[in-house]
């Protein structure tokens, strides 16, 4: 009971009892404060009534965005999805933090990763080299993919989950989850990429993946010569190569893992999947992306227009970069054939 507040509290208490026969002054005294501080924190008592109602009202949007579409969310994360309120509603990174604390609403925690890496595939000469070189931002969108397969534990066995993202934009462009680590759910994912996305890549758009053995397979190698892309793999043992990718896997399972724990089949846990896919695209911002989702900020740096109302992203190296008029000609056609594939949002069938 530290806090001078606290101690007005009981004072105020042991007063206010009809059978009291101590005075104000004696119960200052013994609890170390002034009888001054106790009177003003008596004629307080009004604003800070008012105060408490403020803070119920805005710490109520505050678990709203929390629990939105069932997935926790740290201080940022709330934050961010309070901007994408209509109107948004902008509010304070420290009160976010003290109204959290106050009424007793933690974070979610990232889990250590109990699992190790699996095992690279035996050294062959179809490992393609590191072109890539971790410059995962340098060269805008839909020019450096990253691909890695992940396990999901369901159901007392594994499930496998094949996604391609890009670097530049954070879009979770493809994804297949499958029962077998058979090859043909990696080839699936590049096959949903190109149908969902082709218009939007070009023979400078680099795939880079791990040296698994999936990824140095002859049918891996084929389809992505086939498809014209260039094919990279980071060096042999070090995820950082591919640490955007790696990252995405650990944050996705830190908000799914209790959700597919119920899961009774792989068909609910297909639809998991699928609703944090759209969930993470469409719904989930990202403080780097100028606080917006990927599919808004793909959306961004096409047309330079920030789509929340009444609010101006601070300048950040994160902004879109300035377009010249035959570049922004050029990426809206793309865009517009984009938008034929259900705004850039790829499940697998």
């Amino acid at each position: 009971m530290d806090k001078p507040s606290a101690k007005y509290e009981v004072i105020y208490e042991i007063v206010s009892q009809d059978d009291n026969l101590q005075n104000v002054k004696e119960l200052c005294a013994i609890a170390g404060v002034s009888r001054s501080g106790y009177y003003n924190w008596i004629k307080s008592a009004g604003k800070r009534t008012e105060k408490e109602s403020k803070d119920q009202a805005d710490f109520s949007q505050i678990l709203e965005a929390y629990q939105f579409r069932g997935y926790n969310k740290g201080i940022r994360g709330i934050h961010m999805r309070l901007l994408h309120l209509d109107p948004p509603v902008v509010m304070n990174i420290k009160k976010i933090q003290r109204l959290m604390k106050k009424y007793g609403l933690k974070c979610p925690i990232r889990k250590a990763n109990p699992y190790r890496r699996m095992a690279k595939a035996l050294k062959t000469d179809a490992v393609a080299d590191n072109l890539l070189h971790r410059q995962f931002k340098e060269f805008g969108a839909r020019k450096v993919l990253l691909t890695d397969i992940t396990y999901i534990p369901c159901c007392g066995v594994f499930f496998y989950l094949s996604v391609i993202k890009d670097a530049y934009t954070m879009q979770i462009l493809a994804y297949v989850l499958s029962e077998s680590l058979e090859i043909d759910f990696v080839l699936e994912t590049v096959n949903i990429l190109i149908d969902n996305h082709g218009i939007t890549l070009d023979d400078e758009t680099l795939i880079h993946s791990d040296q698994g053995c999936h990824y140095t397979s002859k049918k891996f190698r084929q389809i992505i010569a086939d498809y014209d892309l260039r094919q990279s793999m980071s060096r042999r043992g070090n995820c950082w190569d591919n640490a955007p990718q790696e990252s995405f896997f650990g944050h996705m399972k830190d908000e799914i893992m209790d959700k597919i724990a119920l899961a009774q089949s792989f068909e609910e846990a297909k639809l998991i999947i699928d609703d944090y896919m759209d969930y993470y695209n469409n719904d989930r911002p990202q403080w780097q992306l100028a606080k917006l989702t990927p599919n808004e900020y793909y959306e961004y740096i096409i047309t330079g227009i920030y789509p929340i109302s009444n609010y101006i992203p601070s300048r950040s190296a994160n902004s879109p970069p300035s377009l010249t008029e035959p570049e922004r000609n050029a990426i809206e056609v793309v865009a517009d054939g984009e938008k034929l594939k259900n705004n850039s949002l790829c499940s697998p069938s």
